[in-house]
């Protein structure tokens, strides 16, 4: 139970990571020590899963998919989306400096735990590393598309949103305000349990989860090194969208209005800036990023205890 309750909270975490805009569902299950476990488990939904379930072999088909460590992850992570949208919608609009500045800290310090993971930092390595800073600084200055509520669009969404909980540093929040429904699916679906857009895009996350753990699982015993090191690019890149001190740019209208959707102003990107020192509201910021970084050192030190 132990074990269990430890589990729940960690997709607790993961599910908050996953409304954020720049934070990854999946680095917090690397930072956790449970990335692999998560990738083997949802890759083993395959043929002889579907024969044991509908064949009655229960047990079998909950050793197979390893169905307890799911389902106790998994609550932890819808719960997680369903409760805390608001919660986070309101911390960005009244101390958005200071939520980034912690997040910018968190994933800060899991460079480091995620990059020694990697077992020889050779010539290679290095240059996986560095492509996945170089996609990951792309993908943040990508022009935003416009909102789009169509079935086949939401199902591609829902892909994406999947994919941020499986490829650390790859934030799919920040991704779909790129393909702009972030609005639309976190902070209006999701509050309001809006079935009409929640149902394509659950199906999609379970079409992305299915294809892409496959993919990833394959990657990391084939060339784990230089996934490792492209995933630790992803984390690194991903700091450029999470720098606390940046000015929102809101999506305008034909006439160069601000577009507003149930009383929001919807933000298509960002533009950056360097902190001001003399502030005090820099200060409390740098406590945030410390304190980030404080519990990946405590979440680390936590893991190795565990696994002793």
């Amino acid at each position: 139970m132990k074990n269990n309750i430890i589990l729940f909270l960690k997709g607790i975490a993961m599910g908050a990571a996953n409304v954020i805009p720049g934070v990854s569902g999946g680095t917090i299950a690397f930072i956790t020590n449970i990335y692999e476990d998560l990738i083997n488990s949802l890759k083993a939904f395959d043929i002889k899963a579907i024969r044991f379930f509908f064949g009655l072999k229960l047990k079998s088909f909950s050793e197979h998919i390893n169905l307890q460590f799911l389902l106790w992850l998994f609550a932890g992570v819808f719960i997680s989306i369903l409760s805390l949208g608001k919660i986070l919608s309101f911390l960005f609009d009244n101390y958005p400096v200071y939520v980034w500045a912690f997040f910018f800290g968190l994933i800060l310090a899991s460079i480091y735990f995620v990059g020694k993971t990697i077992s020889n930092w050779n010539l290679v390595n290095f240059l996986a590393v560095v492509v996945g800073v170089i996609i990951a600084v792309v993908i943040t200055y990508l022009n935003p598309a416009s909102r789009n509520e169509s079935t086949l669009y939401l199902f591609l969404c829902g892909i994406v949103a999947m994919a941020s909980m499986l490829l650390p540093g790859l934030s799919g929040s920040f991704v779909l305000i790129l393909m702009g429904n972030y609005q639309l699916i976190f902070l209006e679906a999701v509050p309001d349990l809006n079935m009409k857009i929640l149902v394509p895009v659950v199906l999609g996350s379970i079409a992305g989860f299915i294809i892409l753990s496959r993919i990833i699982s394959f990657l990391i015993n084939r060339f784990r090194d230089q996934t490792i090191g492209v995933l630790t690019g992803f984390i690194l890149g991903s700091l450029l969208i999470i720098w606390p001190w940046k000015d929102p740019e809101y999506l305008l209208d034909a006439t160069g209005e601000i577009v507003v959707r149930k009383g929001k102003m919807i933000i298509e990107g960002y533009s950056w800036h360097l902190p001001d020192i003399g502030n005090s509201e820099t200060w409390i910021s740098a406590i945030f990023i410390l304190l980030g970084i404080a519990l990946v050192i405590v979440i680390e030190i936590f893991a190795k205890r565990t696994k002793a």
